[in-house]
C-alpha cells in the first residue's frame, strides 16, 4: 500500500501493508482468542478501517504497525510496531509499542523478536526518548512480554481505559515504560523471547 521502512530480524520481515493482507488481517482481528482482552472482535469493516488508520500513521509519522511476515511459513502472521497514543490519558502524548499475532504464531518468541526490532528502530533511527505499552490488567501474556522486553511498570500509573465503562471487566489497565537511556544501557530484552 505504501513505501517506507522495513525491518528484518533473524526470522521475520516487518513491512508495509499490501492489498493481499486485508483478508488475513480481518481474520486475525475477528478471532476471539486474539481479541480476548479487547471489548470485542472486529468486523471486516472495522478491520479495514483499522488498516486505513495504520497506513495513515505511516504516512504522517514515518512509523506505525508493520505487517509481520514469517519466512517460509506465512505472508502475514500479524502486526507489530509503534503508534502514537490516541486515548485521553495522563501519560499522553506518548508512543506505544504494540503487537497482535494470530494464535498459531504464539509461544515461539515472534512477538518479542518483532517488538525488539521495533524498539531498536524507535530509539536508534527515530531518536525517541521513551516507549510505553499498556494492556488490560488481566492480559498476563502481554504483561510478561512487556517485562521480557525490559519494560517496567509503576502501579501508581495503572489506569481505567477511558473508552470503557468503569465497571467493564477490561477497564483496569496497566502501563509499562522503557526509555532510550535504559535501553542503551542494556535493558533491551533482545534475547528474551527466542
Amino acid at each position: 500500500m505504501g513505501a517506507g521502512p522495513e525491518l528484518r530480524t533473524e526470522r521475520l520481515l516487518l513491512r508495509r501493508w499490501r492489498a493481499t493482507d486485508v483478508e488475513a488481517f480481518a481474520a486475525i482481528n475477528a478471532d476471539r482468542t486474539v481479541m480476548e482482552h479487547f471489548p470485542s472482535p472486529l468486523t471486516a469493516t472495522q478491520s479495514a478501517e483499522l488498516l486505513r488508520r495504520i497506513e495513515a500513521c505511516f504516512e504522517a509519522n514515518g512509523y506505525g504497525l508493520w505487517a509481520v511476515e514469517l519466512a517460509g511459513e506465512s505472508s502475514l502472521a500479524g502486526c507489530v510496531g509503534i503508534v502514537p497514543v490516541d486515548i485521553q490519558v495522563a501519560f499522553a502524548p506518548a508512543v506505544e509499542l504494540a503487537w497482535r499475532l494470530a494464535p498459531e504464531f504464539w509461544r515461539r518468541g515472534l512477538a518479542g523478536e518483532a517488538a525488539a526490532a521495533a524498539t531498536r528502530f524507535a530509539f536508534e533511527d527515530l531518536g525517541l526518548a521513551e516507549l510505553v505499552a499498556y494492556t488490560a490488567a488481566s492480559n498476563l501474556r502481554s504483561r510478561r512480554l512487556m517485562e521480557r522486553l525490559g519494560m517496567r511498570r509503576d502501579p501508581v500509573e495503572d489506569f481505567a481505559h477511558p473508552k470503557l465503562a468503569p465497571e467493564h471487566p477490561l477497564a483496569p489497565h496497566v502501563l509499562y515504560r522503557i526509555d532510550s537511556a535504559r535501553w542503551h544501557r542494556g535493558g533491551r530484552g533482545e534475547h528474551c523471547c527466542s
